[in-house]
């Protein structure tokens, strides 16, 4: 034993060694490698045995464990039969002397290494494995280490990982499925005696001053009231032990039941007790009696008893979480519910002591006390309710004994009194799922609509009213308050995903109940609205120009939290907008008139006093909220724009002067906003609705109104100050749109294209004057600052151009023909500019957006020769050379340029008809002998994905070019032999294809197998010969070698489906040629294994049984493979 003794003694110091906080990087690798070239030979696990039953150090035991794990997991079937017998008796007689003393993570890891020899030798070699768990857990001094064997083998045999054959796995399952009533029969009896035990002992509290309350609704709920009788006792006190044993007890059941379909051998009596220990999680008198002790020992107790309750609530999710739900358990269902909802009651009961509130704060700290990563008992409820809602509520909702609106009413109580801003948020998302589930309800069953609404109408407007008040300061200010309105997450800060989330609700109960949300929301917008509208009497004009003479502190806060309810209030009414068009116009004409006016009344008023300019008492926080307001009043207006657009088409004919005044309003209400000292908000939101007027409304008047014509007059005035570039772009769009697109209602001999057309020609003339200048310096050489002055003009210009030509591009001819007549001189300055920017990636790179824009919207009215001009003038500047620097040396810049180039030639290879066909041969040769070598060997994805996108559309829309198929030759063959042009471009296409595949890019994977399964579906090529004969069997190959390789698993399902879709083609082929070739040429297994993968891959030619075929070759094949990884020579000594 000497040199046992000695191995310890040395592995305990390396391992100190190893760890200790001066060791170098370079030391600690020498010593792992030694550790490794230990653990690999043959006879190590003996000493190991000895190091864990005469070591007390936690490194060496964990060494000595991961030896046994790395042997019985990748070794086991080279270990001598007597060894793994030893192994076998040796590892368990260890843990049952050892486990009280062992630190837990040894414990655990020391169970898992067990349960690994199970997994691999039970019940053939192991016969007593399982029996041996039960015994443990049916002898009260090892219960808990029985529970702990029992949980790890549900994880370790129920969902294997991929280190076992598929036979083995489905073997294991089948074992386990048959223990199962067993086990759930042990686990019952666990928990009911502790719960009787401890029941007995327990004092009885005196009556609750409140008790009588609970009888109607839980009579009602449980229809027995034995049962609420039962679920009343009082929750008995445990001790530490029987704590400890009922947690482990149920996170064996919520791994159990994550697995285990739900059947009868999940008993009632099994689900009432899961429901008893879900009580600890709300019973707040646990933790009164354990403070009242003041010994900390009783305080952990406390949160012992509700981690219990979080536990318990874990396993009923995971039952409430299956959706297939077979007819004998929905009765049990329906249990469960019931008793839930008892519980739902109970957290939700108000009483003098207790508001509902600071009860569920409570029980939401409790996670807090246990550190962050508990999960709280309110947010296990929750996620219950959501699983209830949206899993289950229209199986019960049919049952009469399940009270709907009464869970209704309980889950309002619930979500209004949410101690935190995300279980608000979470329970909203419930409200959503219900209300979207009423809504699908209905539009099924339109035949009792009223029915279903009458039901649940009082609830949806207490919920709407609710919500509504929880938007506004004037009734939440101190919670409101607390949401951060600056940082941005995804976009938004917490305050708008707060209103958002809010505004969502009330928009979906307006679609089920619009008459009841138009006079709940419209009332408290008005009273809003009067304080706003009040303000021009406080204003007064001082020195230096108008002041808001509101001065007091009292008054100037309560003006603040008006002013940002009415912001609230002005995106609910413009998110309500879509519910006044469409076939509901007339019925709800007078409401929507209604808020129109308001709105356009009130963003005049905005614009004529110049609130957003006013000097207030505290500017930080008015000035601000004067200016949201003003903003938020006209998004609101633009989202009626379509509700204009329906208004303008019934009345144009008989009398539109309502119409005409409420749009000369708004627009009087826009032109003084159209100003660079107009901050930027308050100046874009003006631009946005001055585009919606343009574009949905379209009214034939509005080039007449005075304030149309002042906006053209401040947009081509040189001298005037340009506005901010995004504002620039929008109001340029809507004069262009004036112009340009067709007015509604009028036939085309009324649309006045000719005065049009002229006014368009010179609005675009105005606006790239000092653009079309650069053509004549184009050539020269330029100095720096010069080079950035000219730099600035090509961004403004174009921005301003492509924005014109897109918002026309959907349009009719009529409007695309005259935009490009305006652009046509623009266009061509900007293709003789382009070489002289070759090198500059930026300009380029806008140059190429623009003119992608123009092939996208105008390519028609551009005309075959300039196009092709366009074409040529690229191909001759995008040389290898300049292909390269983009690329390699220019970074994103450069790579954007090149992918926009692609983008141009994917819209000319697309384009029907025969003009663009000479220019295939070049672009083909442009993508394979100019681009693809300077990426194909690049691990960055940039340029890539185009580049296939290109290549793709080349072959989808010139099919032809390559295969060339007569309609005679079909006639009279029977079957198309097409013939075969241009062979090799083809065949280079499908190799580098084939290359995109043994690449780590999963998204560039994804996009090209899509890519080649269109083009069979649509050309059939994985039949043509070419493909069929010498590329078919290579790319099936690829593809199995990426499944075994384990590369790009998301996408195992894809790459099943395109092999089946690949092999069906010659199944033949498949299963007598490239199967066994396939087979032959895997390296790390033995022929009698290649054997046994061959023979178990069924002749199956249907898809799902083919797929399956593949993923259990695939998975055996690996599973072979570790097997035959064989020890290494040589014996190293520590």
């Amino acid at each position: 034993m000497a040199s046992e003794e000695a191995s310890l003694r040395a592995l305990e110091s390396l391992m100190t060694e190893f760890f200790h906080n001066c060791t170098t990087n370079e030391r600690k690798r020498e010593i792992e490698e030694l550790l490794n070239n230990f653990a690999q030979q043959i006879g190590a696990w003996r000493f190991c045995l000895y190091f864990l039953s005469s070591t007390r150090n936690d490194y060496v035991m964990m060494y000595s464990l991961t030896v046994f794990e790395n042997l019985i997991n990748k070794m086991w079937l080279g270990v001598p039969s007597q060894d793994k017998m030893e192994i076998r008796s040796c590892l368990p007689k260890l843990l049952l002397a050892h486990h009280k003393t062992l630190p837990y993570f040894i414990r655990n890891k020391l169970c898992k290494v067990i349960v690994d020899i199970g997994r691999q030798d039970w019940p053939m070699f192991y016969h007593d494995f399982f029996t041996n768990i039960l015994q443990l857990i049916q002898s009260p001094v090892t219960t808990p280490l029985g529970l702990i064997m029992l949980k790890t083998t549900s994880e370790e045999l129920a969902c294997p990982r991929e280190d076992l054959s598929v036979a083995r796995k489905e073997e294991l399952r089948k074992l386990l499925l048959e223990q199962v009533q067993t086990v759930l029969g042990l686990l019952t009896g666990i928990l009911e005696s502790i719960w009787d035990k401890h029941s007995a002992t327990a004092a009885t509290p005196p009556p609750s001053p409140t008790s009588g309350e609970s009888g109607d609704l839980l009579s009602s709920l449980l229809q027995s009231p034995s049962a609420a009788k039962l679920l009343n006792q009082p929750i008995p006190i445990l001790d530490t032990d029987s704590e400890y044993i009922c947690s482990l007890a149920l996170e064996c059941l919520a791994h159990l039941f994550s697995w285990i379909p739900l059947s009868t051998s999940i008993t009632p009596s099994l689900l009432t007790t899961i429901f008893h220990f879900a009580r600890f999680g709300c019973d707040t008198r646990a933790r009164k009696m354990s403070s009242v002790n003041g010994s900390s020992p009783s305080a952990l107790l406390g949160q012992e008893r509700g981690r219990l309750g979080v536990l318990a609530m874990a396993c009923i999710n995971e039952l409430m979480s299956k959706n297939c739900v077979p007819m004998e358990f929905e009765e049990y269902l329906l249990r469960m519910f019931q008793q839930t909802f008892y519980l739902l009651q109970k957290i939700t009961r108000e009483n003098n002591a207790h508001t509902v509130k600071s009860r569920l704060e409570e029980l939401d700290e409790r996670a807090l006390s246990q550190g962050s990563r508990a999960e709280s008992y309110i947010e296990k409820f929750t996620d219950f309710l959501r699983l209830f809602v949206s899993v289950h509520l229209r199986r019960i909702e049919s049952y009469s004994q399940f009270p709907v609106v009464e869970f209704l009413a309980l889950l309002f109580k619930y979500t209004f009194h949410q101690p935190t801003h995300e279980g608000y948020f979470s329970c909203l998302d419930i409200w959503t799922l219900f209300l979207d589930y009423l809504t699908s309800k209905i539009k099924s069953r339109l035949a009792d609509k009223e029915a279903v609404l009458n039901r649940y109408e009082d609830a949806l407007v207490l919920l709407l009213t609710e919500v509504l008040n929880r938007i506004q300061f004037r009734y939440n200010q101190a919670q409101l308050e607390e949401l951060d309105d600056e940082t941005l997450d995804d976009d938004q800060t917490e305050w708008q995903r707060y209103l958002r989330q809010s505004l969502e609700v009330v928009a979906k109960v307006m679609e089920l109940l619009p008459t009841h949300a138009f006079s709940t929301l419209f009332p408290v917008l008005q009273d809003n609205l009067e304080v706003y509208l009040g303000l021009q009497q406080f204003v007064v004009t001082s020195g230096t120009g108008h002041r808001l003479n509101i001065t007091a502190e009292n008054d100037c806060r309560r003006l603040h939290c008006s002013l940002r309810d009415l912001s609230s209030l002005l995106q609910a009414v413009g998110r309500l907008a879509e519910y006044f068009t469409g076939d509901v116009f007339a019925a709800r004409f007078n409401d929507a008139l209604t808020v129109v006016e308001r709105l356009v009344k009130v963003t005049l008023y905005g614009s004529q006093i110049k609130l957003y300019n006013i000097e207030t008492a505290v500017p930080s926080v008015l000035k601000p909220d004067l200016i949201d307001v003003h903003a938020q009043s006209l998004a609101a207006l633009q989202a009626y724009a379509h509700w204009l657009a329906q208004f303008y088409s019934e009345v144009h004919r008989q009398n539109p002067e309502q119409f005409i005044s409420l749009v000369s309003t708004a627009l009087e209400a826009i032109t003084p906003l159209i100003s660079s000292k107009v901050q930027e908000k308050l100046l874009l939101s003006a631009c946005h609705l001055l585009v919606s007027l343009a574009t949905t409304v379209r009214p034939v008047f509005l080039i007449s109104i005075p304030a149309v014509q002042k906006v053209f007059n401040r947009i081509t005035d040189t001298s005037a100050q340009r506005l901010p570039d995004k504002a620039q772009v929008l109001v340029c769009r809507a004069l262009s749109n004036v112009l340009l697109l067709p007015w509604p209602n009028l036939p085309e001999s009324e649309q006045q294209w000719a005065v049009r057309s002229t006014n368009h020609a010179s609005l675009v003339s105005a606006l790239t004057r000092d653009y079309r200048q650069l053509k004549a310096t184009a050539s020269l050489p330029q100095r720096k600052v010069q080079l950035e002055d000219t730099k600035v003009i090509i961004h403004q210009t174009l921005s301003v151009l492509e924005d014109i030509v897109e918002s026309v591009s959907g349009e009719s001819t009529k409007s695309r023909q005259i935009c490009y007549q305006s652009l046509q001189e623009s266009v061509q300055v900007s293709l003789a500019l382009f070489p002289a920017f070759i090198h500059q990636s930026d300009v380029t790179d806008e140059m190429l957006s623009f003119f992608l824009t123009l092939f996208q919207g105008l390519r028609v009215q551009m005309g075959v020769p300039f196009t092709e001009q366009i074409i040529q003038t690229f191909l001759n500047m995008f040389t290898r050379e300049q292909l390269a620097e983009s690329i390699l040396h220019e970074g994103s810049t450069g790579c954007r340029v090149v992918e926009k180039f692609l983008k141009i030639l994917q819209v000319v290879v697309q384009e029907p008809g025969q003009v663009f066909k000479p220019f295939l041969p070049s672009v083909i040769s442009l993508c394979m002998e100019q681009v693809y070598p300077i990426i194909a060997e690049r691990s960055s994805p940039d340029v890539k994905a185009e580049l296939f996108e290109l290549l793709f559309r080349v072959l989808h829309h010139n099919w032809r070019y390559f295969f060339k198929s007569s309609v005679l030759a079909s006639v009279q063959r029977g079957v198309a032999e097409e013939q075969m042009e241009n062979e090799a471009q083809f065949s280079a296409i499908m190799q580098a294809f084939g290359q995109s595949f043994l690449q780590p890019d999963i998204h560039l994977f994804k996009q090209n197998l899509f890519y080649l399964e269109t083009l069979n579906t649509k050309q059939k090529l994985y039949h043509k010969k070419i493909f069929r004969t010498t590329m078919l069997f290579q790319f099936v190959n690829v593809l199995l070698q990426v499944l075994v390789h384990k590369s790009h698993d998301l996408l195992q399902e894809e790459i099943g489906i395109a092999t089946y879709n690949m092999a069906s083609v010659d199944f033949d082929g498949f299963y007598s040629a490239f199967l066994p070739e396939f087979l032959a040429s895997c390296d790390g297994v033995d022929s009698n294994q290649k054997n046994v993968l061959g023979r178990n891959f069924k002749m199956d030619r249907d898809l799902p049984s083919f797929t399956q075929n593949v993923h259990r070759l695939v998975n055996d094949l690996r599973y072979y493979r570790l097997c035959n990884d064989s020890l290494p020579p040589g014996t190293v000594k520590l």
